[in-house]
Order: structure tokens, then sequence, then C-alpha cells
């Protein structure tokens, strides 16, 4: 535990962190997944719209990640790349059907974990259940989009590198995103968007430990 308080804290950069874990450091990498469980959470569940699926899918694109280090050449940054590979294992998935819906449980899960923090509590849940029922609404790519770059606050240009499509494609998504929620949802929960679809830290301990026992064999 005491490894793993000091691992959260590290100012160390991504590409600091990636060269060690290629010099055998692995261990390192845990630090990579508890800096973007919350990004791939969200990315590979807006693709999904499924908890269960985006999961299974994040542990497969840490996996292909740490497999390919070696190939991540710094054009773009770490975690771009990493982010890009967690939308493609997601479209993966979709392409061969396996898909479900279960927006229910992922709820009943959030509202049941018992290591949610004072602000969560207190944090209107009313108001996050009304925004994320809002965000499912949305069909799959607007959706994807729209979590990415306000949810996640993900740049134009990183989102298009990210879903292979033009800046313009991101922006023209996003603004119609935007209309069918209605500027009055995010006027009044705009400030809850941040909140939104919380990895929290069970979940986040299942994905690391997981994907550590998976490196590990290699």
């Amino acid at each position: 535990m005491a490894l793993r308080n000091t691992i959260q804290e590290t100012t160390a950069s991504d590409e600091q962190i990636v060269e060690r874990v290629k010099h055998g450091e692995t261990y390192l990498f845990e630090i990579i997944m508890r800096r973007y469980n919350q990004r791939l959470f969200r990315v590979v569940r807006g693709i999904l719209n499924n908890e269960l699926d985006a999961e299974e899918v994040m542990q497969e694109a840490y996996v292909r990640a740490y497999e390919h280090l070696d190939q991540f050449a710094g054009r773009s940054k770490f975690s771009t790349w990493l982010t890009k590979i967690a939308v493609y294992e997601a479209y993966a998935r979709l392409k061969h059907g396996q898909r479900t819906s279960s927006f229910d449980n992922y709820m009943e899960e959030l509202m049941a974990t018992s290591d949610r923090s004072p602000e969560e509590r207190a944090f209107d849940s009313e108001m996050r259940s009304l925004l994320e029922g809002a965000v499912e609404s949305l069909p799959d790519d607007y959706r994807t989009v729209l979590i990415m770059r306000d949810v996640e606050g993900m740049s134009t240009s990183e989102t298009a590198e990210c879903l292979n499509i033009t800046e313009q494609n991101v922006k023209v998504r996003l603004f119609r995103a935007r209309a069918m929620i209605r500027r009055q949802l995010f006027e009044r929960a705009g400030a809850a968007s941040s909140k939104a679809f919380l990895f929290l830290g069970a979940r986040c301990d299942r994905i690391v430990e997981n994907v550590l026992a998976r490196i590990d064999k290699h």
C-alpha cells in the first residue's frame, strides 16, 4: 500500500515512466493505469454504453499498450496514443457484436460504493442521474465526442486524432450533441459534468490488479 501511495503522488511525466518500464521497472506501469483509468473508462463507456464491457476493454487496451510500448514514437502525447488504443479496442468490441446494456446496474453500483468521499456523498445524485441519462440517450458517435470534449476536457485535435475523424467533424458532432441534450440542461448541470461516470476506487483497483497480473505473465 505504501508503494501504491507513492506511485499516485509521483510527478514523473508519462514519457519518463514509459522509458523506465521499457528498461525493466514494469511495476511502474501502475502509474499509467491510475492516471488514465478515469479517462479510458469514460471514453470507452461512451462508445460501448456499458460499464462491464468498458472494464474488459480497458484491460485489453492496457495490455496491448504495454506489449507495444516500443512502438510509441512520441509523435503525439502518450495519453493520446493510449486513448487511441482504447478507442480501437472499443470499436472492435462493437464490431464483433459483444455489446449489452446495463446502465441501471452501473447506477446501483455507483450509489452503493462504500468508498465514496464526503464530497461525492454530498453531490446532488438526482442532478447527476439527470445528466448521465441525457448523455446516455445520445447516438453513439455524438456521445463519444461529448464525453471526450466536455467531460474529459480533451482538445478538439486530440479527440479527432483518437477517433480518426477531422477536427471539423468533432466540432459538428459536439454542437449537435449539446443541442440534443439541450442548453438548459448543461447550464443547470454543467458544473457537475466532471463528476459524471466516476471510476471509483474499488473499480480502479480491480482494473490495475487484473492488468498487472496479466503483465506478470509476459
